[in-house]
Formats: structure tokens, sequence, C-alpha cells
């Protein structure tokens, strides 16, 4: 199996890549003051979760750095998603509930990971 094939059939990266289009969606939505700002952090940090997620799996020997700075990253995610909704960039209390599930989903996964590696 490569290692593609295997990252795309667990739970966190099918989370990862949900988020992602979550992301993708609400930013589509936000006012345009806010989508060129933190939209534009919104969409780089859930791009960033995806990559690191994939270079845990493909590169064994740093497996340990890569989840660390995942689990910093996912963090750094949930911070931007209650600045939008504080700003109000995003446009209802929905998208806001299903971007930090997804978040805190993904942030449960990768903590479990780096604790297991």
């Amino acid at each position: 199996m490569s290692m593609g094939a295997m990252n795309r059939e667990t739970p966190l990266w099918r989370d990862a890549n949900r988020l992602l289009v979550a992301v993708e969606e609400a930013v589509r939505q936000f006012p345009r003051y806010h989508k060129y700002s933190v939209g534009a952090d919104l969409r780089r940090q859930a791009m960033n979760i995806c990559r690191l997620i994939n270079r845990a799996v493909a590169d064994p020997p740093n497996r340990l750095r890569h989840l660390e700075r995942l689990v910093a990253t996912v963090d750094d995610f949930k911070l931007l998603i209650q600045l939008s909704k504080e700003i109000k960039a995003l446009t209802s209390f929905a998208q806001f509930q299903i971007l930090s599930e997804l978040a805190v989903a993904v942030g449960k996964q990768s903590g479990g990971w780096r604790k297991q590696a």
C-alpha cells in the first residue's frame, strides 16, 4: 500500500480533508474585507494541517517533529476560528460549529498520534 493510499484511509486524514473543504466553503462567503485577511489565514492553516499529516505519514524518521508541528498548527487554527467568530467573518453560528467540531476532532486525533509516537 502506498503512503498516499494509507494516508487517505485514516480518520485523521478524512477529518482534516473535511476541515479543508469546510474552510473553503466558509471563506467563500466571508465579507470581502475578511476574505483576504483572516480568510486567507484560515485557508493556509487548513492546508498546512493536511500537509503535516501527509509528512508525518511519509517521513517516519521525523514523524514526531511533524506531529509536534501538526498539534501546534491545529491549536493556531482553533484561535483563528474563534477570531473569525468574534469579528463576524463567519456568516452563521452553524459555520462556526462545523469548523470547531472538525478542528477539535483533528486536534484530538493528532494529539493522540503524537503521544503514541
